[in-house]
């Protein structure tokens, strides 16, 4: 049988079109595009990471020069409060930290309001320092019903942090310029912040008005390990 000329010129077509395709399935990597997790999912994943009792108790032993510091966070209910502080989803959690020789007076107290950030690319843990701190020590030792306070004892806000999740941590840091302080000769503070399975690695620095480092994490951050989690 003959094949007139114009069939060989399409049948030729056709194989240089498929070997084409072939070539370009086999250099073309594949691509698995995972999917990402929800961003309500992720404030969920931060709070759990938080909440619970954590100290620096083994980095302490290794290290008799580190401080024993423990670390108490609890969630709290906010009532009367402007929406726009509370909107969903929002989880605000009371922290408290103290050397485990002396947890009746804690040198940093604090409420945390953790949500997605405004572009909901990561989850932001903004600070608030309350006004009467003393009102509110181990507040975490009460039943869940009495943790209860007012948009009034929150205070006023401090600092973010800026968490994004990497694979079963999550990892943030402060704005790169810090945040304004007034603690210990320190004006401006940063910090970087590890939420892991056995606890939180933080390196958080007090800086002075000449940038000088007046307090915080040197070569090592601080390692938090949970108690009885």
């Amino acid at each position: 049988m003959f094949l007139s000329r114009n069939s060989l010129v399409k049948n030729k077509s056709v194989r240089t079109a498929f070997a084409f395709a072939c070539f370009l399935a086999a250099a073309t990597p594949v691509r698995v595009v995972a999917q990402s997790v929800p961003i309500e999912q992720q404030v969920k994943d931060v709070v759990s990471h938080l909440v619970g009792v954590m100290d620096t108790s083994a980095q302490a032993t290794a290290n008799p020069g580190a401080p024993n510091v423990r670390m108490t966070t609890c969630q709290v209910k906010v009532t009367n409060a402007d929406p726009s502080l509370i909107r969903q989803p929002s989880v605000f959690l009371y922290q408290e930290q103290a050397l485990s020789q002396n947890l009746g007076s804690p040198y940093r107290q604090r409420f945390l309001r953790i949500a997605p950030s405004l572009d909901e690319l990561s989850v932001e843990s903004r600070a608030l320092r309350p006004p009467k701190p003393e009102t509110l020590i181990n507040l975490c030792d009460r039943a869940e019903a009495e943790r209860v306070v007012r948009q009034s004892d929150l205070g006023e806000v401090t600092c973010s942090v800026f968490l994004r999740s990497e694979g079963e941590n999550y990892v943030g840091q402060t704005p790169s310029q810090g945040c304004p302080t007034n603690v210990r000769g320190a004006v401006r503070i940063t910090n970087t912040i590890t939420l892991h399975q056995t606890g939180m690695d933080t390196q958080d620095r007090g800086f002075d008005a000449a940038g000088n480092m007046v307090w915080g994490a040197k070569e090592q951050p601080y390692q938090f390990r949970w108690i009885g989690k």
